[in-house]
């Protein structure tokens, strides 16, 4: 797939999680059995090893076998976007190295986190990792996980950079959507519930959780959107309340409630997760399959 259109990587994508098997161990066919569910049910793309698919507890080998396995079972038929973002440039680099021979169709680059650079430091870890290959590049901006949030004229001068095509816009600044847009990005919904307001903006599409479950959905009312019919997008947006608040209204929400939400859709035999996130308990579990089912998920 190349990066050349409005939507470089589709406008439905989302931020697979890492299946396990019991003993912590990423299970490769699980890997392949969701991401295939994922394109069956109205996902173009999927983002491998990305937050939601326990990155900071996977290691750059098994980041390269998940990204191989996603290749193999959809390669083709959806864009495959690897996550490679971490605090250290160094690794970074070796992961959109790795990424690239692998053949990812796109780099998910967040923020260094924790760290807690300077823009100009922002900007040195994004340069060096965006010139180690020739892969085109999503920016990623979510403060409330990293401490830094990008500023525009970071953004502006990213821009120079031909390969850097895309933004994941997930700081709740939604109307800032609209100056990336001015800067030549496409930008995608890092938040489910506010896709709408996104898209308003000038939002070309999402890179979701609750596309685990709701892909289809998901997809009909960015559609329905793009197409005029915000009356039938703000419908589906409305049907969709429900499963919002159950899958990112926990406080350890993204892995924990995608994992379980696919073991209630019959998609993964386990809800396995890897320390310090724990897994839901019965009774987030029972609340997050009733939001699923009053949104008619399950």
């Amino acid at each position: 797939m190349t990066a050349t259109s409005a939507a470089p990587f589709g406008t439905m994508l989302t931020a697979m999680v890492t299946p396990f098997h019991e003993d912590g161990s990423v299970d490769l066919d699980a890997v392949q059995k969701v991401a295939k569910h994922l394109v069956d049910n109205g996902n173009d793309g999927v983002v491998v090893s990305g937050t939601t698919g326990e990155s900071p507890t996977t290691t750059g080998a098994e980041d390269g076998e998940t990204l191989a396995a996603v290749k193999d079972a959809v390669g083709g038929r959806a864009a495959v976007v690897a996550g490679v973002g971490t605090n250290d440039t160094r690794h970074s680099v070796e992961l959109a190295k790795q990424a690239e021979k692998v053949g990812a169709d796109g780099l998910l680059l967040v923020t260094p986190y924790y760290n807690k650079p300077s823009q100009a430091g922002v900007l040195n870890h994004f340069r060096q990792v965006v010139e180690a290959t020739n892969v085109p590049v999503m920016l990623y901006d979510v403060p409330g996980r990293t401490g830094t949030k990008i500023a525009l004229e970071t953004y502006a001068a990213a821009k120079d950079w031909q390969t850097v095509v895309a933004v994941k816009e997930a700081t709740g600044d939604l109307s800032r959507t609209a100056q990336l847009v001015d800067l030549g990005y496409a930008v995608y919904s890092g938040d489910d519930v506010n896709t709408l307001g996104y898209l308003a903006y000038g939002a070309t599409g999402l890179v979701s959780v609750v596309g685990h479950v709701a892909g289809r959905q998901l997809k009909a009312m960015i559609e329905a959107f793009l197409a005029g019919d915000h009356a039938e997008a703000l419908r589906i947006h409305t049907s969709l309340v429900p499963a919002f608040g159950a899958v990112m209204g926990v406080p350890n929400y993204g892995a924990t409630t995608a994992k379980a939400a696919l073991e209630l859709a019959g998609v993964l035999a386990n809800r396995v997760v890897r320390s310090p996130l724990v897994p839901l308990d019965d009774d987030e579990v029972a609340d997050l399959r009733a939001g699923l089912d009053a949104a008619g998920l399950i």
